[in-house]
């Protein structure tokens, strides 16, 4: 049988808000990327997504960012690497404080896009990922897109896992659509589920321009704050279900 993680991004609570339908969408997914801090969550928030995972059997993973609260992490920053290895650590360290059984790291925002074409924060990112392993003592997977993070995680001994995203856009270089430009977000939960039954099976997406694009993933992320995300995210795990792909963690 086929199988394949789904992801989502949560515990996104800011100023005590949440924003997204935490509870709703722990019981659709496998992995649950969990903000630990940088540009989202805090301590309660930590703690009641840890605990969510828990009751629902779903992976834990980090979601490191930015320490940028105020544009919620979706700013590029150009932090010295020393001082970016320090803030992913500390985040890292508030989520395995929270209780965090932890099994990836999936960086967050511009932090994510950064990664793959700055070799210096990737390498800063991995390192600090690097020195929570060995803390845990296992090494942690990191999630993503392929690009300089794949061989900064391979330089520290890191595993790198390739996602796919439902509901973002594609360009024909296999790169996301940028949200700002047209395209960037897919909120047709129709589409939606042809793209998340066609990555499971064949391993491809297709691009804004009707192209199809190699992106042979292991996990797929529905992001937890779109419009319709619990609709959306209900929707594939059912269209994956009945496609005979089972939706379990890789971690």
């Amino acid at each position: 049988m086929a199988a394949i993680d789904l992801n989502a991004d949560l515990g996104e609570t800011v100023g005590g808000m949440p924003t997204a339908d935490d509870e709703a969408m722990f019981a659709v997914i496998s992995s649950a990327s969990v903000a630990c801090g940088g540009h989202a969550g805090d301590v309660p928030s930590m703690r009641e997504a840890v605990a969510r995972a828990e009751r629902f059997s779903v992976a834990v993973g980090a979601h490191p960012s930015y320490p940028d609260r105020a544009n919620f992490g979706r700013i590029a920053a150009a932090m010295d690497p020393a001082d970016l290895c320090a803030a992913v650590a500390e985040q890292l360290a508030a989520l395995v404080a929270a209780g965090a059984d932890l099994r990836y790291v999936k960086p967050h925002g511009a932090l994510y896009h950064a990664v793959i074409g700055d070799r210096r924060q990737a390498d800063a990112v991995a390192r600090a990922i690097a020195d929570c392993s060995a803390l845990l003592g296992r090494p942690l997977p990191v999630l993503g897109l392929p690009g300089e993070i794949a061989e900064a995680a391979a330089s520290v001994g890191l595993p790198f896992v390739r996602e796919a995203f439902l509901d973002r856009g594609y360009l024909p270089d296999g790169s996301l659509v940028p949200r700002t430009q047209s395209g960037a977000l897919l909120d047709d939960p129709d589409l939606v589920v042809v793209r998340a039954v066609l990555l499971a099976r064949e391993g491809v997406v297709e691009a804004i321009d009707g192209s199809l694009v190699v992106a042979d993933a292991v996990s797929l992320c529905v992001h937890g704050d779109s419009p319709g995300a619990v609709h959306m995210a209900r929707a594939v795990r059912a269209a994956l279900d009945a496609a005979g792909v089972e939706v379990r963690a890789p971690w």
